[in-house]
C-alpha cells in the first residue's frame, strides 16, 4: 500500500492544485444558495459531478424534480461514458474497479491515462485506487472550506459561481484552437440550439431540450464525418 500512496501522490498534485480552488468555489456558491458545509461534503462525497455540482445548485434552489435532476445530470456528464470504455479491461483486473468507475472525472481520466502511456503493462494499475480516491478527497477539502468561507468570512462572494464558466470558457477555446473548423461548427450550433430553447421553453426549462438537441447534432455530425472517412478531424 505505501508502494502505491508513493506512486499515486505525485501523479495527483496538478489536480490537487485545481480541485482545491474549485471545490472552494462551489462551497461558496453552494452556501450562498443556503446549504452548510455539511451538505457540501455529503454532495461531494455522493455526487462528485464536478460541473454537475455547479448545475445542480441553481436546480436545488429552485426545486426541480428528480428527473430533470437526473436527466441534466446524464446529459452534463454523459463524455465519463466514453472515458470508460477505454479502461473497461484495465478496470476489470483491479479490485476496486466500482469506485474507480464511480470516480473516473475528467481530471482523474487524463492522468490514468499519464499513467497508461508511462506504463504500458500496467504494473502500477493498483495504484490507480489512490489516485481516484485522492483526487476526490481533494474535491471534498476544497468544497468544505469553501462552504465555510462563505459562512463564517464577511466577504460578498457575488460573482464566484462565474469560476466554472470561465473553465468551460477556456475549455471550449483549447477546442476551438485544436481543430477550429469542426469544434467551432458544434460550439455554434449548440449556442445557437440554446437561444432558441430559451426563447421557446424560458429560463427555467431551456437547459434539457438544449441539451437533448445538441448531443443529436454532435451524435450525427460525428456519423456524417465517420463516414467521409475524416475521423482524425473531429
Amino acid at each position: 500500500m505505501k508502494k502505491n500512496i508513493k506512486y499515486a501522490f505525485p501523479k495527483t498534485l496538478p489536480v490537487m492544485c485545481g480541485y482545491l480552488f474549485l471545490g472552494i468555489a462551489w462551497g461558496i456558491v453552494l452556501e450562498e444558495a443556503g446549504y452548510n458545509y455539511i451538505w457540501a461534503f455529503f454532495i461531494s462525497m455522493f455526487v462528485y459531478a464536478g460541473s454537475m455540482q455547479f448545475t445542480m445548485v441553481p436546480l436545488m434552489v429552485a426545486a426541480a424534480s428528480p428527473v430533470t435532476m437526473a436527466v441534466t445530470t446524464l446529459f452534463v456528464n454523459s463524455r465519463h461514458l466514453f472515458y470508460g470504455l477505454s479502461f473497461v479491461e484495465s478496470f476489470k483486473k483491479i479490485r476496486q474497479r466500482p469506485y474507480l468507475i464511480f470516480g473516473l472525472t475528467d481530471e482523474t481520466y487524463s492522468v490514468l491515462c499519464g499513467c497508461k502511456n508511462e506504463d504500458p503493462d500496467e504494473k502500477h494499475r493498483e495504484s490507480w485506487f489512490w489516485i481516484t480516491l485522492m483526487d476526490q478527497c481533494y474535491w471534498i477539502i476544497g468544497s468544505v472550506l469553501g462552504a465555510l468561507l462563505g459562512e463564517f468570512l464577511p466577504f460578498d462572494f457575488t460573482g464566484i459561481d462565474f469560476a466554472m464558466t470561465a473553465l468551460f470558457v477556456v475549455i471550449l477555446l483549447e477546442q476551438l484552437l485544436k481543430k477550429p473548423k469542426m469544434n467551432g461548427a458544434v460550439a455554434g450550433f449548440g449556442a445557437l440550439a440554446a437561444v432558441i430553447c430559451l426563447f421557446v421553453f424560458g429560463a427555467d426549462k431551456f437547459l434539457l431540450p438544449a441539451l437533448l438537441i445538441t448531443v443529436t447534432f454532435v451524435f450525427i455530425f460525428t456519423c456524417i464525418v465517420k463516414m467521409e472517412g475524416r475521423d482524425n478531424a473531429v
